[in-house]
C-alpha cells in the first residue's frame, strides 16, 4: 500500500492536544526512516510539553512509537534496515526545530541510528503481562525509558557496558526514587544486569515490592511511611550515586537528602533541577546534581521552554551504542517490558492517555494506544 500524502496526528491546540485531519505526512530524510505506526505510547514528557507551552502550536506530540518501516531515508544502513522490518523508537514529539514531526500519528519520521529492531505483531490483548517483547503494543512502552534508564548508567554515572561481570562496577549502592515509573523499572534490570553496584536500593509502594525485587531490586522501602527517609538513612547512611525517577520538585529534594554527608555524590533527575532547588541549609558541597535530557540524542541544541539546551554529541553516540548493546537481550527476553494497558480507539484515545498520565493512573504499568 503506498503512504498517503496526509495523515491524522494529535497537535497542539491552545493549551489541548487534539486529534487533526489533513496533516501532511513528513518527507523522508537522512538517517530517518518513514513509519507506519502501529502503537505509541504516553509519557510525562507529553502532557509536560503541552502544559508547560514547551511545544509550538499545531506541532506533533509523542514521543514512544513502534511500527512498520515504509521508506528508508538516503543515508540509512541498509545492511540494518530495510522497508517492511518491525521497529521500535523515539521521536521528539512537539520539537521546536521539527513541529512536522511527532510519535502520535499514522507516520512517523524515525531515526534508524536510534531504533530497535524486532520481531513485532499485534495483539488483542487489552492488559499485557510483564515480559518477553513480541508485540508493537509492548515494543512501544521502550524507547524513553529504556533509553533513559541506559543514558543514566552508561553516560552519566559510569557504568560499562558489560553483561553481568563478576563483581559490582560499582562497590556501594545506589538508590532510585521512584522504582515501579517506567524508567525505574529499566534501571533496576539494568543495574542488576550490569552488576553496576553493590546493592540496588529502591523507594516505591509496597504493592510493587515482588516484582521489583524480581527484576532486580535487593530492597524496596514504602514511600508511603512518613519515615521512609529516617528508615533508609538508619540501614544505608548516605548514597554516593541517586536517581529520582518521579522528577517532581518534592521526590527531587527527598532523593537529594539520602545523598552522602561527605563521599562525593550525584544526583541524577529527568527534569532539569539543580542545586537551587534545594534549601540553601541542606545543600551538600559534595553532592553533585546532573540531569538526563533524552532530546540530545539529535546531536544538536535543543530549544526547551524558555531555554537552548547545548548540544551534545557524546548523547547520540552513547545511545546509538546503548541500542545495539541491548537489542539482544530485548530479543531473547532477558530484558522485559512492563505491564502495559492497550487503549483500544487509535489516536482519538491518546489525549485521555495523556490525562491519566498527568494524573497518576499508569503506577507500575504503561499505557499504549493500539493503531
Amino acid at each position: 500500500m503506498s503512504v498517503p500524502k496526509t495523515m491524522r496526528a494529535v497537535v497542539v491546540d491552545g493549551d489541548k492536544a487534539v486529534v487533526k485531519r489533513d496533516v501532511p505526512v513528513p518527507k523522508i530524510f537522512g538517517t530517518q526512516m518513514l513509519v507506519e505506526i502501529k502503537a505509541v505510547a504516553g509519557n510525562p514528557t507529553d502532557w509536560k510539553h503541552v502544559d508547560f507551552h514547551i511545544a509550538p502550536q499545531g506541532s506533533i506530540l509523542g514521543c514512544d512509537v513502534a511500527g512498520v518501516v515504509k521508506e528508508l531515508g538516503p543515508d540509512v544502513d541498509k545492511t540494518r534496515f530495510a522497508v517492511g522490518d518491525t521497529i521500535t523508537g523515539i521521536v521528539h514529539g512537539g520539537s521546536v526545530k521539527f513541529p512536522q514531526n511527532g510519535g502520535f500519528a499514522d507516520y512517523a519520521l524515525v531515526d534508524s541510528v536510534l531504533s530497535y529492531k524486532l520481531k513485532l505483531n499485534p495483539t488483542k490483548q487489552a492488559t499485557i503481562s510483564h515480559g518477553s517483547v513480541e508485540s508493537f503494543e509492548a515494543a512501544a512502552s521502550l524507547p524513553v525509558s529504556l533509553l533513559t534508564a541506559g543514558v543514566v548508567l552508561d553516560l552519566h554515572l559510569g557504568n560499562k557496558l558489560v553483561w553481568e561481570p563478576k563483581t559490582p562496577q560499582h562497590d556501594f549502592p545506589v538508590v532510585l526514587w521512584g522504582g515501579a515509573t517506567g524508567v525505574g523499572l529499566w534501571l533496576i534490570q539494568l543495574a542488576k544486569q550490569l552488576n553496576a553496584y553493590s546493592k540496588i536500593v529502591v523507594v516505591a509502594s509496597k504493592k510493587h515490592e515482588e516484582h521489583l525485587c524480581h527484576l532486580g531490586a535487593d530492597e524496596v522501602f514504602d514511600y508511603h511511611d512518613s519515615d521512609v527517609i529516617d528508615q533508609i538513612k538508619a540501614k544505608y547512611g548516605g548514597f554516593r550515586h541517586l536517581v529520582d525517577c518521579v522528577a517532581t520538585p518534592e521526590t527531587f529534594q527527598q532523593t537529594y537528602s539520602l545523598a552522602s554527608d561527605s563521599a562525593d555524590a550525584i544526583v541524577m533527575t529527568l527534569m532539569m533541577y539543580s542545586e537551587k532547588d534545594i534549601p540553601e541549609p541542606e545543600r551538600k558541597s559534595n553532592v553533585k546534581v546532573d540531569w538526563a535530557l533524552l532530546y540530545l540524542v539529535s546531536g544538536s541544541e535543543v530549544p526547551f521552554g524558555k531555554m537552548t539546551v547545548p548540544a551534545r554529541p557524546e548523547y547520540r553516540t552513547a545511545v546509538a551504542e546503548f541500542i545495539k548493546f541491548s537489542e539482544g537481550r530485548v530479543l531473547d527476553g532477558r530484558l522485559i517490558h512492563p505491564r502495559i494497558k492497550v487503549y483500544e480507539g487509535g489516536l482519538d484515545v491518546v489525549p485521555q492517555i495523556m490525562d491519566d498520565v498527568k494524573n497518576g493512573m499508569n503506577s507500575g504499568e504503561k499505557l499504549v494506544a493500539k493503531l
